[in-house]
């Protein structure tokens, strides 16, 4: 009888650990390095990413248990990387503090007036998506730019990203990370002097400015909502699972609220992730997948009592080889941008115009790039099909 119950939990305790640990290993250097590009302190970062994932952990938990499904309860990808970008504006950390609880709070709106939603999708998926290709495009070439610089640390993990790609696509990007800090490891010093797992807890007092809400609030907003929550919905949708979309969004909007006020950004559901919980190897029952999700939430939550020698590790390597290792966890994240944003002809000029603002890192009046592209790519839109209508 123990033997059938441990086999009945056996498949989601394996599915739930995969996607917990390939999901933050994959994406860990990228929200380390944006949280670094937006001049937060050691001791921020990593106080940051210990409630992010003790907040996304509990989350996956009660809402899989409360709703009986896999729901799994992320960081921002994308956001991450567009929040590299953003670090060119200088505006101080507090000053980005206080756009997260912004977009934490129009998380939190979304699911309860669902015009808000409506409004957001919209936005047509091509100029979305080449705004978040253009943001990340100058990281995604740091990999091969840095493997100049450093050929001895770099090379390797491009070449087992290279391999891992090809026979095991999930663990590519984690397994060159791993790579290159485990070689990093031996070629540079390290202070082990104060290396502590839990971070002493770093309070960050917001600050509210009309620039940080337009360049970073508004920005990672859409592309959490469009790069996230909204493909997250639609993945449970294909395995059977219809997602309770407002107590979802009102509880990682709020939990991201707290999030904010110690440097944390938003919390949404999973895309890739919330496949590995919902396929059929989490579970053959479908009514028991909800088990992956609930484990999955645990790992994170083990993950957040390390967070502290991770952090000090990863800020203790030079910039440039953090900056390959989030450039190789971008570069399936840019194909996927790249191939949606030209999939649809009529739309090729507005998102190549816009994918060519967010690219060129403009800034205009404090505001960055992401903004102006997005603005771009939708009057190029709206002009065209304006114009295609009066010629009809």
């Amino acid at each position: 009888m123990a033997e059938s119950k441990f086999a009945d939990l056996k498949a989601p305790l394996l599915a739930g650990t995969v996607a917990s640990v390939t999901g933050t290993a994959a994406s860990a250097g990228l929200v380390l390095s944006a949280l670094t590009a937006l001049n937060a302190t050691p001791s921020q970062t990593a106080t940051a990413i210990f409630v992010l994932l003790l907040l996304y952990g509990g989350l996956s938990v009660v809402l899989s248990y409360r709703y009986q499904m896999p729901i799994s309860i992320v960081w921002s990808t994308p956001g991450a990387a567009m929040l590299i970008g953003s670090g060119a504006l200088h505006l101080g950390f507090p000053a980005a503090a206080g756009a997260f609880i912004v977009t934490a709070l129009l998380l939190a709106l979304t699911g309860v007036w669902s015009a808000l939603g409506r409004l957001v999708s919209a936005i047509p998926k091509p100029i979305a998506s080449a705004m978040l290709a253009g943001v990340i495009f100058h990281f995604c070439v740091a990999p091969f730019s840095s493997a100049a610089q450093y050929p001895v640390v770099v090379i390797p993990g491009l070449l087992v990203w290279l391999l891992l790609y090809r026979f095991a696509t999930i663990w590519a990007a984690p397994a060159a990370m791993v790579t290159i800090f485990g070689i990093a490891a031996t070629q540079f010093k390290y202070d082990e002097t104060h290396i502590q797992l839990v971070p002493d807890l770093a309070f960050v007092t917001p600050e509210f400015s009309i620039t940080a809400v337009i360049s970073i609030a508004i920005p990672l907003y859409l592309v959490t909502m469009a790069s996230q929550n909204l493909p997250g919905v639609a993945i449970m949708k294909s395995f059977g699972y219809e997602v309770p979309f407002r107590p979802v969004m009102l509880s990682t909007g709020l939990g991201a609220v707290v999030a904010g006020f110690f440097g944390g950004f938003s919390l949404n559901l999973a895309a890739i992730t919330a496949a590995l919980n919902a396929n059929d190897h989490a579970h053959k029952d479908p009514n028991r997948r909800w088990l992956a999700s609930v484990f999955g939430g645990f790992v994170y939550i083990a993950m957040a009592f390390v967070t502290g020698a991770v952090v000090s590790f990863v800020l203790g390597t030079p910039k440039d080889i953090v900056l390959a290792t989030a450039g190789l966890a971008l570069l399936g994240t840019i194909v996927n941008s790249v191939s949606s944003a030209v999939e649809q002809v009529e739309l090729r000029l507005p998102a190549i115009v816009t994918f060519l603002v967010g690219a060129s890192g403009i800034v205009v009046a404090g505001i960055g790039s992401a903004f102006w592209a997005l603005m771009a790519g939708l009057i190029v839109w709206l002009w065209l099909s304006w114009r295609r209508k009066a010629t009809k």
